[in-house]
């Protein structure tokens, strides 16, 4: 019997993960980080949720496979964060919600699709710790936490600006979910940042555009040069006390950290720079994140899925202690 399966334990506080002093970590399902399944604890502070779909990619495909290849790397995560000094799974229910299903044919349903399923977990009060898939679902993901909380302040850790208009012809891809949220007035524009950005562009218009929307850029050679805690400073100014999403996409990191990618680019973070931003982060009212664009069948030796795994981690313990500190 695992701790997931006594769902009776909620009410003697969160239930936390299978315990791997009796079910070794390598055996048993592979939900995120080995906690409960939603459906076991019925609600949840914290709801891990897979969108599978990659339909809106422009290079290598296979980010439709990417929450379940974190999932799998997440069963060596342990209880205690000792970065962050909390045990986040003690401090909130963190459960697994499983995926949201989307048409794989037809973008725009598909976006419909995800929204309505965000809203529906937003519904019951969790925060959400989205693992896609690709870009394309952070936009219907904004438009869901921009019901609850209205416009939010983005941190988007990336190697590319994703502020382009369209790819041929299309409105909805990887490419195009910031530009549409800035369109459609969900996001606080006096708070955008991009950060790990680098490599080349279509032309200096991209700049242009992206700086009239509001973004402000933190390129990886900034990162190198300034440090993180600098870094992390600068974007807690920017932040202020606003409600905050952060989306990351992998690709942030240097191939060398994460080959498993649709869109790699030479000259990103390390996994430890990234890490160490987010724990920065931990004062910044963290309402909800997606991780995306984690493509296993490009990532040997899992080196892409642990590093997910870590950072969604990281995302998970912030967002817990926050809850944790407002029950007091």
């Amino acid at each position: 019997m695992t701790s997931a399966s006594s769902a009776s334990a909620a009410s003697n506080g969160p239930v936390g993960p299978t315990d791997s002093s009796r079910v070794p970590r390598y055996a048993g399902p592979a939900t995120f980080a080995r906690l409960p399944r939603l459906d076991q604890v019925g609600t949840a502070d914290v709801a891990v949720v897979g969108v599978p779909f990659d339909t809106g990619v422009s290079y290598r495909p296979g980010a439709r496979f990417g929450g379940n290849a974190i999932r799998e790397a997440s069963r060596l995560l342990r209880p205690y964060n000792p970065a962050q000094d909390a045990s986040p799974f003690a401090l909130a229910q963190v459960a697994d919600a499983g995926d949201i299903a989307a048409n794989p044919f037809h973008i725009n349903e598909a976006v419909e699709t995800i929204e309505a399923g965000a809203d529906d977990l937003l519904a019951t009060g969790a925060r959400l710790m989205t693992l896609g898939g690709d870009h394309t679902i952070a936009l219907p993901l904004l438009r869901s936490v921009a019901k609850k909380h209205g416009p939010v302040a983005l941190l988007h850790f990336d190697a590319h600006l994703d502020t382009w208009d369209t790819y041929f012809g299309a409105e909805y891809t990887h490419g195009t979910p910031f530009r549409r949220a800035v369109e459609e007035g969900i996001l606080d524009t006096s708070a955008l940042s991009h950060v790990g950005t680098r490599g080349p562009l279509y032309g200096k218009q991209d700049l242009t555009d992206d700086e009239k929307m509001g973004f402000g850029i933190v390129t990886s050679a900034d990162v190198m040069r300034r440090g993180v805690d600098e870094i992390a400073d600068q974007l807690r100014q920017r932040i202020g006390d606003r409600p905050l999403y952060i989306s990351i996409d992998i690709d942030v990191l240097d191939p060398a950290h994460a080959p498993g990618t649709g869109t790699p680019e030479a000259g990103g973070l390390t996994s430890r720079e990234l890490l160490e931003i987010l724990r920065g982060l931990a004062s910044c009212h963290l309402v909800s994140a997606d991780l995306v664009e984690v493509a296993p069948a490009y990532d040997h030796a899992e080196i892409t899925s642990v590093a997910a795994s870590h950072t969604a981690y990281e995302l998970t313990t912030i967002m817990a202690r926050q809850i944790a500190a407002s029950r007091g």
